[in-house]
């Protein structure tokens, strides 16, 4: 029975650690390129604020990502690079505001939907409550209630 028990204990202490590895850390989402049929001053402040962004100068690309907003307001790349320098910088209500508004704008960028950055976001309107459904039994009866 003792060997029994040394085994168990054995095997426990061979398991458990390799049940404790660190989740993977997701990895940096970077911005993304606006399209090359807007005007040539948002490419080329996109392009500033991406190498600052990626450079870890988050300000500075808040800077230059806002006047690709301001010169291409309808462009979903220019919004979710804002959201993502502002996000950075832990203003993560107004970062909210453009990702919802390039997932808007981008409906079918996998890269602008799929991102971390939006996911904590869910509904894009917290006031909104979401139906619950009554589940109905067999017996025709709501549950919770008494008959």
């Amino acid at each position: 029975m003792k060997s029994f028990a040394a085994l168990l204990v054995t095997c426990l202490l061979l398991w458990l650690p390799a049940c404790s590895t660190a989740p993977e850390k997701p990895k940096m989402r970077m911005p993304l390129p606006v399209s090359l049929t807007s005007p040539k001053p948002v490419i080329q402040v996109t392009e500033q604020g991406t190498q600052e962004y990626r450079s870890g100068r988050y300000e500075d690309a808040k800077t230059h990502f806002a006047q690709a907003v301001a010169g291409a307001p309808q462009s979903g790349p220019a919004h979710y690079n804002l959201g993502l320098a502002l996000f950075a910088l832990g203003e993560t209500d107004e970062a909210r505001g453009h990702f919802i508004e390039a997932a808007n704008l981008e409906p079918g960028n996998k890269v602008i939907w799929d991102s971390p950055a939006l996911r904590p976001y869910g509904d894009p309107d917290p006031n909104v409550k979401k139906k619950v459904k009554e589940y109905e039994g067999r017996s025709g009866g709501r549950i919770g209630q008494g008959r």
